[in-house]
């Protein structure tokens, strides 16, 4: 088997691994559907001007199937409060008003399963049908606080503006007023993957960020990533606590890739 032949199976397993037509059109409507909720006049949250959009592989292009159909996707939100700082709101207050919010919406549209809490996101369970929950991150910008220390730490970073504070509830100033929140980093860390694209895609996408990025169109870069993930998980099947999470995987591939086509 030559390098071509290869190159074409590796292209057809991506393919195989990609999310579904029918899931991923559910996605954006229901994503896009719990920003509308977010943004009515009666919302909690309306006046600090909060905005949803995917982190994960979701929004980087690189989701795969779950091996059994049992499993489902796991598509990841945020949701950032713009208008919105750490000297108003202890991250405690932020995830309950999100928490109100995303249980009004469950409630609202007839879901049969109550939202749940975790550490720090809030997660909506739709029908099996569906075979997906969408897990939502509570978070207040935060880039320049983060630029401004990487800076003074001689290390500047094209991407920092883009951080965020997010809520955990394992934070020790978790019910408090503090400049002491966790970080996160999503879009800036997107940013960062756009710019491994080969050079001609790299200026086409960077100019925007969408909320998903195309799941049709992909490079060689978001087909290995999605190969590699689906090799993880089956090497670990039976080995969980020892499975490389995707974040890991998906940098080191990002640092390897040379632009290839």
């Amino acid at each position: 088997m030559n390098n071509n032949e290869m190159n074409e199976i590796l292209k057809q397993i991506a393919v195989e691994l990609n999310i579904s037509d029918s899931v991923y059109e559910q996605v954006v409507e229901r994503y896009k559907s719990l920003g509308k909720w977010l943004c009515r006049p009666e919302s909690l949250v309306k006046r600090y001007d909060p905005g949803i959009y995917a982190q994960g592989s979701i929004g980087l292009g690189t989701v795969v199937k779950p091996i059994n159909d049992e499993d489902e996707y796991d598509v990841d939100l945020v949701c950032e409060l713009v208008k919105l700082g750490k000297q108003a709101v202890t991250q405690q207050q932020l995830k309950e008003w999100i928490g109100i919010e995303i249980k009004g919406y469950a409630k609202e549209h007839g879901m049969n399963s109550i939202p749940t809490e975790g550490r720090r996101c809030w997660t909506l369970h739709y029908a099996d049908s569906s075979k997906f929950h969408m897990d939502t991150l509570p978070s207040i910008p935060d880039g320049a606080n983060l630029s401004k220390f990487l800076e003074s730490k001689g290390l500047p970073n094209p991407w920092t503006m883009n951080a965020i504070a997010i809520t955990d509830t394992k934070s020790p100033m978790y019910r408090q007023i503090s400049l002491d929140w966790p970080q996160s980093n999503p879009k800036g860390y997107l940013l960062w993957f756009i710019s491994r694209f080969p050079k001609t895609l790299f200026e086409a996408k960077s100019a925007t960020v969408e909320p998903v990025m195309d799941y049709k169109v992909k490079n060689p870069l978001q087909q290995s990533i999605q190969i590699l993930k689906r090799h993880r998980d089956i090497m670990f099947e039976d080995e969980v606590d020892d499975k490389p999470i995707s974040i890991i995987l998906t940098t080191l591939a990002g640092h390897a890739y040379n632009g290839e086509l």
